[in-house]
């Protein structure tokens, strides 16, 4: 049975970055963070009704710099599809960056399973300038850049397809 809206009437949805740390483990800095997701009504419904929804998550390094701009020195983007079976009344999970994928019976566990981060590798420790102070940033939001121009010109203008948590940063421990 495919899920109602999450909370009440016309309902918008957002993404909210709830904790997010990261680690030097063995010379890769690995990413530990808590994202809860509400999907609006229309992208609910759009799941539904068969729509494949694309959640990312975006990752900024960042050279803290003194005088001027900081520089934006790597970025990584995680991607994954969240789509909704009828037949098997089963939700997806695909993460199109390793191929992995895992089915929920509810939306609410895969929204869950989605905005559960553990020991993701992020980057190599071995690429910094020993001297440099680096910061990360962290932000997730729903894609729309998968559909066609028509569609994403619609989305653009409808609200309930804006769904885009705030930067969360954090200085990369050494």
């Amino acid at each position: 049975m495919p899920a109602t809206a999450q909370e009440g009437p016309d309902h918008i949805g957002y993404f909210d970055v709830q904790s997010v740390s990261s680690s030097l483990v063995d010379g890769v800095h690995e990413l530990d963070s808590r994202i809860q997701i509400v999907l609006s009504d229309e992208a609910l419904e759009a799941l539904n009704s068969g729509v494949v929804l694309r959640i990312e998550f975006n990752i900024e390094i960042i050279r803290v710099r003194r005088f001027i701009l900081d520089s934006l020195d790597a970025e990584l983007f995680i991607s994954h599809e969240l789509e909704y079976r009828p037949l098997s009344q089963r939700y997806i999970v695909n993460n199109i960056n390793s191929s992995d994928q895992d089915s929920f019976a509810t939306l609410y566990s895969a929204l869950n399973h989605l905005g559960r981060i553990q020991r993701l590798p992020i980057i190599d420790d071995s690429i910094f300038e020993s001297d440099k102070t680096y910061r990360a940033r962290l932000r997730a939001r729903l894609s729309t850049k998968q559909y066609p121009a028509l569609l994403q010109a619609l989305f653009f203008w409808r609200d309930q397809w804006q769904l885009e948590s705030d930067w969360v940063e954090w200085i990369l421990e050494r």
